[in-house]
């Protein structure tokens, strides 16, 4: 088996919050524990929700948390090239195909209904371009190390969008490709990237690339009940180490971490050396939800 490497890989939509926090740190101890790799790679595709220097900001928190990365930052902007090299191979296999069609037009469908796969319905405008499901494609079927099996018919996951209609590349192949190029054995992030993973894995497969392990965490909801989002504008971290280490210590009690009280106050560096040791997948509840109210109590 190959040496664990793991990764982070927020979107720099605004700086983390605490629910970004708990993916980061989750992602970083299992690494750590398991004396593998955790590599930092920074998913700026989609320019419009990416403000400048928001980057940089996401940097200057996880070092104020202690969480340093491996190596260079893989930034998405600058891999057009292996996104493009990737749509061509799936091309190639007719896998892939470009799509005129609407939201608007499929909208009675579940999912979208295929009807370009054999030729472009309006040639004459702008296209997408989708994976198909129909053909090659094996179930998809993984062993999530939280929520247990997980299978998918990929009838019902629908020709997920490859690159987009303004030439923006999708996140589906983004990170599929970055994931294999960076040699990812593990794969830590939030619930709500779940279904997500069976377009991941189809992807994984058509491409001929290896399927890291995947655990999903519980999400860090609000007291309104929504998940902490920059949309939602959850607080983002702080970077003065005297705010740092309570929600450090938060983090790891959301973690079902139990750590020590006396850690709570005690430096970064001391808090994540507990922490790696102790380290346990098997003590995370897995639920979809986690409240904030609880997350950061006495926090």
């Amino acid at each position: 088996m190959n040496r664990y490497r793991g990764r982070f890989a927020p979107t720099p939509s605004g700086p983390l919050h605490f629910g970004s926090l708990i993916a980061a740190l989750a992602s970083f101890l299992d690494a750590r524990q398991a004396g593998g790799e955790w590599r930092l790679r920074i998913e700026d595709i989609d320019p419009p929700r990416c403000p400048a220097g928001a980057g940089d900001e996401i940097q200057r928190q996880l070092d104020a948390f202690g969480l340093h990365w491996d190596g260079p930052v893989l930034w998405q902007h600058a891999r057009d090239a292996a996104y493009q090299a990737a749509l061509e191979r799936l091309t190639e296999r007719g896998l892939a195909y470009p799509c005129s069609c609407s939201r608007k037009q499929w909208r009675g469908y579940p999912v979208y209904p295929g009807w370009c796969r054999n030729a472009v319905c309006e040639p004459d405008k702008p296209v997408a371009w989708r994976l198909r499901s129909d053909l090659g494609l094996r179930p998809v079927i993984w062993q999530d190390r939280l929520f247990g099996e997980q299978r998918f018919d990929p009838a019902e996951l629908g020709d997920v969008v490859l690159k987009r209609k303004d030439g923006l590349w999708a996140y589906q192949l983004a990170v599929v490709v970055d994931d294999a190029d960076q040699g990812i054995t593990e794969v830590v992030r939030g619930f709500d990237l779940l279904d997500n993973t069976p377009w991941q894995r189809q992807l994984q497969d058509a491409l001929g690339a290896a399927e890291p392990r995947y655990l999903h965490l519980p999400l860090i909801t609000g007291e309104d009940g929504q998940k902490l989002s920059k949309q939602n504008l959850a607080p983002a971290l702080p970077t003065r180490d005297a705010s740092v280490r309570p929600l450090l210590h938060a983090a790891l009690r959301a973690l079902d971490q139990v750590p020590p009280e006396a850690l709570a106050t005690a430096p970064v560096t001391e808090q994540l050396a507990w922490a790696v040791e102790t380290w346990s997948v098997a003590r995370i509840r897995p639920r979809a939800e986690h409240p904030l109210a609880d997350a950061q109590a006495r926090a």
